[in-house]
């Protein structure tokens, strides 16, 4: 890839990332407070549905724009090394290496977002202030793990690219079935991040996790979140390519 059609890409991508962020940003805060522990209507209902974008506009573009760098780069390192025929496992590589990168920027502001989208009352600031007052930095990358392997896995089943508005229908189907497949990994990465420090759930034991959703809320509880999750991600895939598109053809 030239130098231009890099950085019209990697520009492309970081915008078309936040507009799909910010413009389904409701469902995304519908999904947090249905798999919180306190409940829906206690972690805030139907109100206040931004609470908590502040987080994800600082951190959209640079998350889009750490694993579209990483993802290239590693993609073009590997094309050197292995034959045509391993393609697939190149894709698959680099997508893997590109979430655990983005995920470096996207945990932080991933934490601080649901914790502010289920105590709405309380600001984004005043969310980061008090997590690094009572648990440091730490705090801000609880949840790691489970966020890798949900994105890794959602990345997976889903693909990587989307050459055409036919596609984006195939991808909207794919990523709508695996954002529902995904779902019980979701629910944890949510309860691990909202729980108070020190107790086990903040440990971020995935299996103890789901067992203690499942035992207390059945089937329903770890798909919790699964309809708003899989109407962000399907509905989203429409809203990035035609920010993509258009965004890249300016810059070209």
């Amino acid at each position: 890839m030239q130098a231009r059609d890099f950085a019209a890409s990697l520009v492309a991508g970081g915008c078309a990332g936040m507009c799909v962020d910010l413009t389904l940003f409701p469902l995304d805060t519908i999904k947090t407070r249905l798999q919180s522990p306190q409940g829906f209507y206690r972690a805030g209902g139907f109100g206040g549905v931004y609470a908590g974008v502040p987080s994800a506009a600082v951190g959209s573009f640079p998350n889009a724009a750490a694993f579209f760098v990483t993802y290239e780069g590693t993609k073009s390192l590997l094309a050197g090394c292995l034959s045509g025929r391993m393609a697939p496992v190149t894709h698959m590589l680099a997508a893997s290496l590109g979430e655990i990168v983005a995920c470096l920027i996207r945990v932080p502001t991933e934490v601080v977002k649901q914790r502010t989208q289920a105590s709405p009352v309380l600001h984004t600031h005043h969310v980061l202030m008090a997590t690094l007052r009572e648990e440091g930095f730490r705090g801000l990358y609880r949840g790691f793990g489970s966020t890798v392997l949900r994105e890794t896995l959602w990345r997976r089943r889903q693909g990587t690219q989307l050459d055409s508005w036919q596609a984006a229908v195939c991808g909207a189907v794919a990523g709508a079935i695996a954002a529902f497949v995904t779902t019980p990994l979701d629910v944890a990465k949510t309860r691990i991040i909202l729980s108070k420090a020190g107790t086990a759930t903040a440990r971020g034991n995935i299996p103890l996790v789901l067992y203690e959703v499942w035992k207390r809320r059945g089937l329903p509880g770890l798909f919790a979140g699964s309809i708003p999750r899989m109407a962000f991600i399907s509905v989203g895939g429409f809203i990035f390519l035609g920010a993509y598109e258009k965004v890249r053809h300016t810059l070209l």
